[in-house]
């Protein structure tokens, strides 16, 4: 395999040529910086999707972290400029994301040229009837949809044996911090490709730790909303209690403006019917506030999160972590625990699998339905194309038995209930008694594991850089809140990303940055 630093010192002429000659930096480029270099005519959204088109093709091959590119994305990054123009000239006005790249996990629909597959060759060339509801509104706020990211296909659910981001369209994604580290999934090349700068920003799933953990192992923002604050139709469906659809970007502002882009009612996801009422007036990037930590309480939930770093960097520099965190404002209230953590944590135990997996069933089969052109109309048939095509599907390497499983789930409409009051029953005498009678703000926790804690019950979670191992491997900090309390971990997560300032891109952009573990 080519060595990816030995990649990105080629690139690297090619940058510092491209900065000199425009003043903007492409190099860790934000929303914010983006729009500033548009508005000053230093760049345009054709050169912005051509660099990134350029990253993607030089990266590619070895981080494997997107599917495919969008044929069009040249087409609607001209059409952006040409609107940017209008708009200067007094005819028009622009979208939050404007001529902005977004790239999107490859189980978000697009009514377009491109593929929406799960990662999987059985949904290849397969057709949606219309853009996802996310989607629409992505365009409708300017954005250029760059891509698919790829992903665990099916959601790490089609087998046990299938390592995290590897997906059989893809192969398997790396890390592009530590080739042998672990990229978590399932969203995984939605954050691969956000770490290592071939693209701006980009739109994830969680349904749990989709996207919390991909996030944290690549060095990235991920904000997985609360269930409902975004539209999940038109999307691949795994669980209609716990999916999630949310943003994977570089900084915590880079996340909030393309949550507000996707935000919003949409009648054809119930949920979000339920959830307008957390959805601010004004939106979201009003709590982008540094001094967002002032008079916050804090939670700190320590076991069993931060037992897998005991003797680790981690485990100190997470504590001055909540030295930076009192020092900002925040009351700190230290080692809580939560009631019953064992049996939330175990899938089996709790119900969560098992529902999940007659869920996955269920929708899946409703989704497969309104397709066009697919060869597939079922699960059951997804399971015969993967037997009869064990070459394409790596059949003999990690097999099916998930996709089995949940083929074979028939669950009744009394249990599904039952399981879900017992799962309701463990979020409300765990977490929520958690938050509510230490009058808490945020739970804060290290590491990605806290992220089945708020998925089971809907809740939001936002994680943000904190640091890297003695390896060069990411973690990050976790801030997880109530429902519909987006606006608080905002403005806690971004005080805390300004006051520190952790991350740091992968070796691409740097000589001495880990670059060992690319020799």
């Amino acid at each position: 395999m080519t060595s990816l630093f030995s990649l990105s010192l080629a690139l690297l002429s090619f940058l510092t040529t491209a900065v000199a000659a425009s003043e903007f930096t492409f190099h860790e480029a934000t929303i914010e910086s983006i729009h500033l270099a548009f508005a000053q005519n230093r760049l345009t959204s054709r050169q912005l999707v051509d660099f990134y088109l350029d990253r993607i093709q030089t990266l590619n091959p070895s981080l494997r972290c997107v599917l495919e590119v969008n044929p069009d994305a040249l087409h609607q990054a001209d059409e952006a400029d040409r609107l940017r123009a209008a708009a200067a000239g007094g005819n028009g006005t622009l979208g939050v994301l404007h001529g902005i790249p977004v790239l999107l996990k490859d189980s978000i629909g697009t009514d377009d040229k491109m593929n929406t597959s799960a990662g999987s060759y059985a949904l290849l060339g397969a057709r949606v009837a219309r853009d996802a509801f996310v989607v629409e509104r992505l365009r409708s706020a300017g954005a250029v949809i760059l891509g698919k990211a790829s992903m665990s296909e099916w959601y790490s659910l089609r087998s046990s044996e299938v390592p995290d981001g590897w997906c059989a369209r893809g192969g398997q994604g790396l890390n592009p911090y530590v080739k042998s580290g672990n990229p978590c999934g399932s969203s995984s090349g939605s954050a691969i490709a956000v770490a290592a700068n071939m693209v701006a920003v980009s739109l994830g799933t969680e349904t749990d730790g989709s996207i919390i953990c991909p996030a944290d192992h690549n060095s990235v923002v991920g904000f997985k909303p609360t269930v409902g604050v975004t539209s999940r139709a038109g999307v691949i469906p795994l669980s209609p209690r716990q999916d999630s659809i949310g943003p994977i970007s570089r900084t915590v502002s880079d996340a909030i403006h393309v949550l507000d882009a996707v935000v919003g009612f949409d009648p054809r996801d119930e949920a979000t019917g339920e959830a307008a009422k957390f959805i601010p007036m004004g939106g979201y990037k009003q709590f982008l506030r540094e001094d967002g930590l002032k008079g916050k309480r804090l939670g700190i939930v320590r076991k069993p999160f931060s037992d897998s770093f005991k003797g680790a960097t981690a485990a100190s520099t997470f504590d001055q972590h909540l030295l930076t965190l009192r020092n900002n404002g925040a009351t700190i209230v230290d080692n809580l625990e939560i009631g019953n953590i064992d049996i939330i944590l175990n899938p089996s135990q709790s119900g969560e699998m098992a529902l999940l997996l007659a869920e996955f069933k269920h929708t899946l089969n409703e989704y497969l339905g309104g397709l066009s052109d697919s060869l597939v109309k079922s699960l059951a048939e997804v399971i015969a194309f993967n037997s009869n095509n064990p070459d394409l599907e790596k059949m003999e390497e990690y097999g099916q038995d998930g996709l089995i499983a949940a083929q074979m789930t028939n669950i009744l409409d009394e249990e599904v209930v039952k399981t879900e009051r017992m799962m309701k029953k463990l979020s409300e005498e765990g977490f929520e008694k958690l938050m509510k009678e230490n009058e808490l703000d945020a739970m804060v926790t290290l590491g990605a594991d806290a992220a089945t804690i708020l998925a089971i019950g809907g809740y939001p979670a936002l994680t943000v850089p904190a640091g890297y191992d003695d390896n060069g491997m990411p973690y990050g900090i976790c801030f997880g809140g109530l429902k519909g309390s987006e606006a608080k971990l905002i403005e806690i997560a971004y005080s805390f990303e300004q006051a520190t300032r952790i991350r740091k891109p992968p070796l691409s952009f740097s000589f001495e940055f880990h670059n060992q573990y690319y020799e």
